[in-house]
C-alpha cells in the first residue's frame, strides 16, 4: 500500500536575511569623491607603480628592494581591500568591527613601514649596484615616498575620524 509522507521545510531568518541583504548590494559612488577616497585610489595607483618599477629588475639579489617590495605589495592588496569594503559598504553590514579604529591601524602602520622603506629604498640606489636597475629604484624610491605621504593623510583623517567616534 502506497505511504503518504508529508516534508515541511522551514527557513531560518539567517537565510532570510542573507537573500534579502544580497539581493541590495550597496554602492557609495561618493566615496570616491571625498579625500580619504582620492588619496585610496592615489596610494593604489602609485603603489602599484612602486612595486611594478622594482620588480622590473633584479631586486632579489639585493635585500633592502625585498624588504620595500613586501611593504608594497602588502599594503597594495590591504588597500585594494578596504576600497572594496568602502565602495561596497561592507562596513555597514558588519557592526561588531571597529572600523575607525581598524583603518586608523591600518592606515597608520602603513605609514610607519612606507616610510621605513622608502628610507631603505633611497638609501640603497646608488649607481655603483647596478647601473641597469639604476633608474627604476630612483623612480620607485620616488613614488614611495609620494604613497608614505598619502598614507600620512589617510592617516590624519582616519584618527580625526576615530576621535569624533570616541567622543560620542
Amino acid at each position: 500500500r502506497p505511504r503518504s509522507h508529508t516534508v515541511t521545510t522551514t527557513s531560518s531568518s539567517f537565510t532570510a536575511n542573507l537573500s534579502a541583504s544580497s539581493s541590495t548590494l550597496a554602492y557609495d559612488r561618493e566615496f570616491l569623491r571625498t579625500v580619504p577616497g582620492l588619496l585610496m585610489v592615489t596610494e593604489i595607483v602609485l603603489g602599484l607603480l612602486v612595486w611594478t618599477l622594482i620588480a622590473g629588475t633584479e631586486y632579489f639579489l639585493y635585500p633592502a628592494f625585498g624588504w620595500v617590495m613586501f611593504v608594497a605589495v602588502f599594503y597594495w592588496v590591504l588597500t585594494v581591500f578596504f576600497l572594496i569594503i568602502y565602495m561596497t559598504m561592507t562596513y555597514t553590514r558588519i557592526p561588531q568591527v571597529p572600523w575607525t579604529m581598524v583603518g586608523l591601524c591600518f592606515n597608520g602602520s602603513a605609514f610607519v613601514l612606507y616610510l621605513i622603506a622608502a628610507i631603505v629604498d633611497a638609501s640603497s640606489v646608488t649607481k655603483e649596484l647596478d647601473n641597469h636597475n639604476y633608474n627604476s629604484w630612483a623612480a620607485s624610491s620616488f613614488f614611495a615616498f609620494v604613497v608614505t605621504s598619502c598614507y600620512a593623510g589617510n592617516t590624519y583623517f582616519s584618527f580625526i575620524s576615530w576621535r569624533s567616534r570616541t567622543l560620542q
